[in-house]
């Protein structure tokens, strides 16, 4: 597949990164966007010298090519990481709901280019992966803007919150469950629920551990870092690469309000890719104090 990647900030390098090294057996080509021509430069020379020696077992990476931004709509997957006005470290609060605004603007625009070219010519993307927070609001501002089908559009934001809930549960006892049959629902934010296990679900330390990973992000702020590795790695490249193959993986799909006849809206959950380009969301029995749980993070998503 084709996959051009908008924006090479900080999650844009990473993103970047992990796909050159892990993605060959689903990407043939990474076409690279941004604004800054001499970082566009700069990443294709740098991503070009990553190689393995040729012998052992030999990988096939990725081609990494900046692309004109006029091209971007040519691929079947265009990855959407652009940004604007990341709160500085130091900024309390719920720092992804901060930039909705901003964000917002980008990824309308976006939606309106997508639309534009959709009616000259026809040439869209094949999905569109939004990394940018808030992931889940995004995903409705680019539906409503470019009127593509909600099964092409996706959010990226949830692997990382399974991976800090795995981290939590690695490192104490109470937690252990969750690596067994542990789950994430909902947005890359304050709504979102974690379910220490779907088996054995224990409503007050699941409750615990979802505080832990939704301020997970604070404790690196809180060093005076930007915590946008882990991100870009979990919910990123490896979330992309796992989609692509058709397995299993966590993001944003569009649901229609499953609790009332009203609203609809894009939520976080396992999810994979069928062969119609439809998603198939993962059918599990889940125990009645945690379907609560997951109606007040629906509805409380809805009326953001």
């Amino acid at each position: 597949m084709r996959l051009n990647i908008m924006a090479l900030g900080d999650v844009g390098q990473n993103v970047l990164l992990g796909l050159r090294l892990l993605g060959g057996e689903v990407i043939d080509e990474i076409g690279i966007y941004d604004i800054n021509e001499n970082l566009m430069k700069r990443l294709e020379i740098e991503m070009g010298q990553i190689a393995y020696a040729p012998c052992g077992d030999a990988h096939e990476l990725p081609k990494v090519l900046m692309v004109e931004e006029e091209s971007l709509m040519n691929c079947d997957v265009l990855l959407f990481c652009a940004t604007r006005g990341v709160p500085p470290v130091g900024t309390g609060g719920d720092v992804r709901m901060a930039q909705l605004e901003a964000n917002g603007e980008l990824v309308r625009e976006l939606g309106n280019r997508i639309k534009n070219q959709n009616e000259k010519d026809g040439s869209t993307p094949g999905l569109v992966l939004i990394m940018s927070d808030p992931v889940d609001q995004l995903c409705n501002i680019i539906l409503e803007s470019s009127g593509l089908a909600p099964e092409r559009i996706r959010g990226l934001g949830l692997g990382v919150m399974n991976a800090r809930a795995r981290y939590f549960a690695e490192r104490d006892d109470r937690f252990a469950d969750y690596l067994k049959d542990g789950r994430v629902f909902g947005p890359h934010g304050q709504n979102l629920v974690v379910a220490n296990s779907v088996e054995n679900y224990d409503d007050s330390v699941s409750k615990e551990l979802t505080e832990l990973v939704v301020n997970a992000n604070m404790s690196v702020r809180d060093l005076g870092y930007k915590p946008f590795i882990a991100p870009a790695l979990s919910s990123g490249a490896i979330s992309v690469i796992e989609l692509l193959k058709g397995n299993w993986t966590y993001g944003s799909v569009y649901l229609e309000n499953p609790f009332s006849a009203e609203g609809k809206s894009y939520f976080g959950m396992l999810s994979r890719k069928k062969e119609d380009g439809s998603w198939e969301v993962e059918d599990v029995n889940l125990p009645d104090k945690l379907i609560l749980r997951l109606k007040e993070s629906f509805e409380g998503e809805l009326n953001r």
